[in-house]
């Protein structure tokens, strides 16, 4: 009767090419067999390996152990087991588990011998779907904790081999090792673990560092033109599909291998930036890899003719670190390369303050700001310190989002007619009740409405230019951070620090040159993104009017001159104090033109400049 055959490890039995040793162990059943077949074969055909590898085998295919009299059935043995191991194969190890029945089934109905490893192997045989066991293939236990389970000759031959190339196949067929025509497989969930919320410690951290997975991908990707490699369960159905066609498609083949080698590379560049993080060596490494995941294509970039995609940031320190690249779209049409870039500077505006309040941007400047604990007069005011720019902009609001702001939000007219409903390309907050959800959706059906967390600080703030990266720590400083020191003969009162305290904040999120007028906690108006600062403070001052008597003015940068240029022009408006840097080799001109107007004068020593 066939017997199914096993073999000890290469400690336990020693072979030569023409005799076996006498063998005890639990084996011993093994050695009349060695013993025959060891002058039945040629020196260069019988080799300890050789034979570990064909028994392994055997033992799966129930080999008879009877029919071995001549050198004729010891060929047609050989013959037998190779003919076996040339079946279709597929080796699948896997982490993330999910709809692996689907696919061992897929696989098994097409006619595929599926090798698998531990867990996999386990989950894979509860689901009723046959396994061959890895280390069945391998003839070796895996070791070290299973830090070695796939790394042999038996599973990097049968994936790396050529199918093309006479050589590779022959060293294949003299080893007695089968080729796999299917490698699925993931890698430790080491982002989630050194992500986690209840931390990791580093050696938990560095046994989730993935080796025989990662050696498996990165060797099917190469060999993608024989080889099939899926790491995403997503792509199960189309694997399936693909293989009941029988067609030769290289394109399919290339972008499975392109996913692999991508999935591979993300999971390095997480372990590289939790390393370096553990060695304190500073915020800028030697080299970066940023891991980006395509969230969606777009219409158009910034214009109609520019194609463009929006990605998300999956490096470790973004993680639940809020924004708009997270955010919740709750109605309206699709972001836009634009909306995106607004929305953004919207958030991190409104974001700043303590106080309840609303931020209304356009082309990524804040033209409307203001703080009150009623939150619909906050509003109000925002969007009344520039109706114009307003209009067809994005309103951002630090508070939630309820039923009578919602309303206010749909049926608030322009101040400057009265008449024509305000309207707007985006909406976003950090919360919204179920009724305020329902009112906004019914403003119109392509206002976009998102739900955004507050971004955390310490981001790494990084900028393309051509051929390169900048790399910069964000600009959090806030009015608390710093001091606002009085040059001036004449000390503000504390409602004139409040105010430009505010008028420095709102002139950190204007593009330079930049110029706030603010007063009561609003803006009143501000120039930004000339050449020159004299023009900003006049663009600022013709929309704040005659409200600009007494206000505050914050300038992001020092004033180069002072005598019949933006701080005199100031003066003789009437503003009640300016805020800025100081750092010019004129500002005692500063102070001088300042103290002839009675207006106070403080300096912050940071400047604001924002490109």
């Amino acid at each position: 009767m066939p017997h199914l055959l096993s073999y000890p490890s290469a400690a336990s039995i020693a072979v030569s090419t023409t005799s076996v040793a006498p063998y005890t162990g639990k084996h011993h059943y093994l050695y009349p067999l060695l013993s025959r077949l060891a002058p039945l074969l040629p020196p260069s055909e019988f080799s300890f390996h050789r034979v570990c590898t064909l028994f392994s085998y055997a033992g799966r295919r129930s080999i008879s152990c009877i029919a071995m009299a001549d050198r004729d059935t010891v060929t047609g043995t050989r013959t037998s087991i190779r003919s076996n191991v040339a079946r279709k194969q597929a080796l699948i190890s896997l982490s993330d588990k999910q709809d692996l029945d689907i696919l061992g089934r897929g696989l098994q109905e097409l006619g595929y011998s599926i090798i698998s490893t531990g867990g996999t192997a386990k989950a894979l045989e509860q689901a009723g779907i046959t396994v061959i066991k890895v280390e069945e293939v391998t003839s070796f236990q895996e070791m070290l904790d299973g830090r070695v389970k796939t790394l042999h000759p038996n599973i990097h031959g049968g994936i790396l081999a050529r199918r093309d190339h006479d050589h590779h196949m022959k060293a294949l067929n003299d080893r007695g090792i089968g080729t796999f025509d299917i490698v699925v497989v993931n890698l430790y969930p080491f982002y989630e673990k050194v992500t986690s919320s209840s931390g990791v410690t580093f050696e938990d951290g560095i046994e989730n560092i993935d080796i025989g997975g990662h050696t498996l991908i990165r060797a099917a990707a190469k060999n993608h033109m024989d080889v099939l490699v899926v790491v995403d369960p997503k792509d199960y159905s189309s694997l399936i599909e693909f293989l009941r066609r029988k067609e030769d498609n290289q394109q399919f083949r290339r972008e499975l291998a392109w996913k692999a080698f991508q999935h591979a590379t993300s999971f390095d560049s997480a372990v590289s930036e939790w390393l370096w993080k553990q060695t304190s060596q500073g915020k800028f490494p030697p080299s970066l890899t940023m891991p980006l995941t395509m969230k969606s294509t777009l219409r158009y970039g910034e214009n109609p003719h520019q194609k463009a995609a929006f990605y998300n940031d999956t490096c470790l320190s973004v993680v639940n670190a809020g924004g708009i690249g997270t955010a919740i779209q709750h109605h309206g049409k699709e972001m836009s390369y634009n909306n995106y870039l607004d929305a953004d500077a919207a958030w991190n505006c409104v974001s700043e303050f303590q106080r309840p309040t609303c931020v209304v941007v356009k082309h990524a400047n804040p033209c409307g700001v203001a703080s009150r604990e009623d939150i619909l007069n906050a509003y109000r005011l925002a969007v009344k310190a520039d109706p114009v720019s307003a209009f067809g902009g994005i309103v951002a609001f630090n508070t939630i989002i309820d039923e009578d702001l919602a309303k206010e939000i749909r049926e608030f007219r322009n101040p400057t007619d009265g008449e024509t409903r305000m309207f707007y390309e985006i909406v976003v907050a950090p919360n919204y009740t179920e009724k305020g959800l329902e009112i906004l959706r019914g403003k119109s059906k392509n206002l976009r409405i998102l739900e955004a967390k507050k971004t955390e600080k310490g981001i790494f703030s990084l900028r393309q230019v051509c051929g390169g990266w900048l790399a910069q720590d964000s600009d959090e400083l806030v009015p608390d951070d710093i001091e606002f020191k009085v040059k001036s003969d004449r000390s503000p009162q504390e409602n004139e620090l409040s105010d430009a305290q505010f008028a420095w904040l709102c002139a950190k999120h204007v593009k330079s040159n930049a110029i706030v007028i603010a007063k009561n906690s609003c803006m009143l108006g501000m120039g930004s993104g000339q050449p020159n600062r004299l023009e900003s403070l006049r663009i600022a001052f013709r929309k704040a009017g005659d409200e600009a008597k007494g206000a505050a003015l914050a300038s992001d940068a020092f004033f180069p001159f002072a005598w019949n240029d933006a701080v005199e022009e100031a003066c003789r408006n009437g503003i009640g104090v300016i805020a800025e840097p100081g750092g010019s080799i004129r500002d005692g001109d500063v102070v001088d033109c300042c103290n002839k107007y009675g207006v106070s004068l403080l300096f912050t020593d940071v400047r604001h400049f924002r490109h």
